[in-house]
């Protein structure tokens, strides 16, 4: 583990909260209450969930938001973070709550969804910045694909999205390219008789 584990699945959650409208196939995985119902039940989120058109509205503004976080360097995106920070009046503090063992919480049980995401997200980061890991926050290097990920490998070295299959979709295109430059030369061997004859 790079991070701490809430920080490590806050900053997932925002990859995939961010990717939901940056898909090949062009659906936008955060269009209906049911979508933002599933991803709210599969990250663990606690406190106020309203389930309606406008907790959506704000739940999609908020990944342009965090988005940002992806397009800017260390130094801007200390900025960014302290402004989501400020403007939320973040106060953290522990808690455990479910199967949740200890871990930050900012905001109060009732803040708005969209809030409380914007908040987690940027306590992730913080750990990211102050650890001087920024480089970990990166874009895909999919062809033509504009998905984000956080590279949380060992060795950093992480370089396509899950949301595209852009790895997938990179090792086929390499594997025609070999078989399209044709069997290489091989250089002959001479068998050798294993009874010295």
């Amino acid at each position: 583990m790079v991070f701490a584990r809430d920080t490590e699945a806050n900053l997932r959650a925002a990859v995939e909260l961010v990717n939901s409208d940056r898909r090949r196939d062009g659906h936008d995985a955060m269009s209906t209450v049911a979508d933002l119902d599933a991803f709210y039940a599969r990250w663990g989120y606690s406190g106020r969930h309203d389930r309606d058109d406008d907790e959506l509205a704000q739940v999609r503004a908020t990944r342009e938001r965090l988005g940002r976080l992806w397009e800017v360097d260390r130094d801007e995106a200390a900025e960014l973070v302290n402004a989501i920070l400020r403007e939320a009046e973040a106060v953290p503090f522990l808690t455990r709550h479910d199967a949740m063992d200890w871990h930050l919480h900012a905001t109060v049980p009732s803040a708005p969804l969209a809030t409380v995401m914007l908040v987690e997200t940027a306590m992730g980061v913080v750990d990211v910045v102050r650890s001087d890991e920024y480089e970990r926050m990166r874009r895909c290097a999919g062809e033509d694909c504009t998905a984000v990920l956080v590279d949380l490998s060992r060795n950093r070295s992480r370089r396509f999205c899950d949301v595209n299959s852009c790895g997938n979709r990179a090792n086929v295109a390499a594997y025609r390219a070999r078989r399209t430059a044709g069997p290489s030369r091989a250089v002959r061997v001479p068998q050798v008789d294993p009874r010295g004859g």
